[in-house]
C-alpha cells in the first residue's frame, strides 16, 4: 500500500497481506512458502531478494525430485 507524506511525496506503508499459507507435506516447500511469511509488512524494495531466494528454493527442490 503506498500513501503520501506530508511533502507530498509516496510513503511506503505495507501491512499483512493476509493470503494463509498451506503447508504442502514437503519440506523443502514449505520452507520456502514461510519465507515468503515473512514478508508481511516488510517495503516492497526489501522483497526482490526475498523472492529470488525463494525461487532457487523451489527450483532447487524440483532438481532434487527429478534426480530421485
Amino acid at each position: 500500500m503506498t500513501g503520501t507524506s506530508e511533502g507530498g511525496g509516496p510513503v511506503d506503508t505495507a501491512g499483512p497481506l493476509g493470503v494463509e499459507l498451506l503447508p504442502t507435506g514437503h519440506p523443502g516447500v514449505d520452507a520456502g512458502l514461510a519465507r515468503l511469511e515473512a514478508l508481511d509488512g516488510v517495503p516492497a524494495e526489501a522483497h526482490v531478494a526475498v523472492y529470488e531466494d525463494v525461487h532457487q528454493r523451489l527450483a532447487d527442490t524440483l532438481a532434487a525430485l527429478d534426480r530421485d
